[in-house]
This record gives structure tokens, C-alpha cells and sequence, in this order.
């Protein structure tokens, strides 16, 4: 994991100077590195370079320096926004392929699978994009039917709810103030109502 200075200092009785100095001295040979904790900043763990810190000390994939990486994640949350918008449809693995195809200059370090799964659950729970199962029809005919795959929600936040009427010809119709059973302008002379009672 790594040891804290403090801790050095009350194990070893080193003076604070001695103790600094050698610090100093191993940190310019690349012996050993400083690691910002995230939990707590003012305490930076020593250990060696080879070593590399768990994620309860770095903050793991998103946090860069002891930092939040704000940059990265609204980038990436972008592109799978664009993405999605794209293509209509889109999986997790068909927007990590496309990052890691194309988007290698926008992110240059790359990104995990982990990563976009965590944005793209963020952005459900935002209902900016919906996660529903692939039914192999219309949008979604490239994605497997069963398989997860995001599409934009609607600015509503779901499926969008229409009353009784709004399903059938008159519920919508602009001249139904004037429709009349014997009149110009009817049920039964109405093109509309025909189509419908067809379909």
C-alpha cells in the first residue's frame, strides 16, 4: 500500500531533517514515489515505483493527481451522448470500440469498459438516455434481440403517454367541432376514420 511520513517518523525515532533528506534523496533516484491520498490530501503516501496504488487511495479511474477528472467524464459523457443521438441504438461495446477506434485523440489515455458502463448508467439515472433490451426490429435491427442498449429518452423522461382520444381519428381532428353524424362533414364520410377502421 505505502506508508505516510508521520508514520516513518514514529516508527523509526529518525529526526525530522534525516528523515526528509533520505525521503528527498529516494523520491530523485525514482525509488520511491509520492501518491496523493483522495481521502486525505494533506497525506501523501511514499512507496515504491514499481508499486501501484489501490483505488482506495488514488480514487481510482476517474481521478487524476488526487483530482477529480471533471474534464474526462463530461467528455465522455458527451461522446456517448453523440453516439447514441448517431446511431439511434448503441451497446456499451459498440461505443467503447468506436472511443477506441476513433475517439484515441479526444481521449488519449484511453478508457475501460468500467468507465463507460458507470457514464452510461449516469445517464439513465439523469434519464437523459434509456438502457432497454434489443427487440432486433426497426432502430434496433443491428444489436442482437435480448442485449442491452441505450437509446436518448424522450424530453419527458419515458415513453410518452397519450390520453384515450388521442389514439383514434376525432381525438386529434382540427374539424371536429363541426363533425356531425348527417352533416358535410362525418364519421361516415370521414377518409381518416375509414384508414383507421382498416388498419
Amino acid at each position: 500500500m505505502g506508508i505516510w511520513q508521520g508514520d516513518i517518523k514514529r516508527e523509526t525515532n529518525i529526526p525530522d531533517s534525516l528523515m526528509k533528506k533520505s525521503i528527498k534523496m529516494l523520491l530523485t533516484k525514482t525509488l520511491i514515489k509520492e501518491v496523493v491520498n483522495i481521502q486525505n490530501k494533506s497525506k501523501k503516501v511514499l512507496m515504491a515505483v514499481e508499486f501501484e496504488p489501490s483505488k482506495e487511495i488514488t480514487g481510482g479511474e476517474w481521478y487524476t493527481e488526487g483530482k477529480l477528472d471533471t474534464q474526462l467524464i463530461e467528455a465522455l459523457s458527451d461522446v456517448c451522448m453523440k453516439l447514441i443521438l448517431r446511431q439511434k441504438v448503441a451497446t456499451r461495446e459498440g461505443i467503447l470500440d468506436w472511443i477506441r477506434k476513433v475517439g484515441s485523440e479526444i481521449f488519449p489515455g484511453g478508457v475501460s469498459a468500467g468507465q463507460v458502463e458507470q457514464i452510461l448508467k449516469v445517464l439513465v439515472m439523469e434519464n437523459k438516455v434509456q438502457e432497454v433490451n434489443s427487440t432486433g426490429f426497426g432502430d434496433f435491427a443491428s444489436v442482437p434481440v435480448g442485449e442491452v442498449c441505450y437509446r436518448l429518452a424522450k424530453k419527458t423522461g419515458g415513453e410518452v403517454k397519450v390520453g384515450a382520444m388521442a389514439s383514434i381519428p376525432c381525438g386529434v381532428c382540427p374539424r371536429i367541432n363541426a363533425c356531425t353524424p348527417d352533416g358535410d362533414i362525418s364519421p361516415i364520410n370521414c377518409q381518416y376514420y375509414q384508414k383507421w377502421l382498416d388498419f
